[in-house]
């Protein structure tokens, strides 16, 4: 994010800063529970719905994953069109990636981001 942001945050007594010699600073620990909230909030949102920017979006099912200890592939059966996504093994298992489960393969230049519908 950049110092307007972090500035505006100051301002507006979202995260406590100290002003030293015309330096301003920000205690760690003021930090970490800034970047917590932060994450709770994207944790809020996500749970409201996906928010993906991406000009096509096809439902699908999973029809294969295939995983090792670090990535994973995910192949899905979008109507006539096959898709496959390359990911971490971690994203796969917190969304529950597995055949037949029904999903959401977003496709934007060369990236396909997969989500899981529910």
């Amino acid at each position: 994010m950049s110092t307007d942001t972090i500035r505006r945050w100051i301002e507006a007594g979202r995260v406590q800063a100290a002003t030293e010699a015309g330096r301003t600073t920000i205690d760690g620990v003021d930090l970490a529970a800034l970047a917590a909230s932060l994450q709770d909030a994207a944790a809020r949102d996500r749970a409201d719905g996906p928010s993906v920017s991406a000009r096509n979006r096809m439902a699908g099912i999973v029809t294969r994953v295939t995983k090792d200890t670090v990535m994973a592939q995910v192949e899905m059966a979008c109507g006539p069109y096959r898709m496959v996504s390359l990911m971490s093994a971690e994203a796969a298992t917190e969304l529950g990636l597995e055949p037949g489960v029904r999903a959401i393969a977003s496709v934007k230049s060369t990236s396909v981001v997969v989500e899981r519908l529910r």
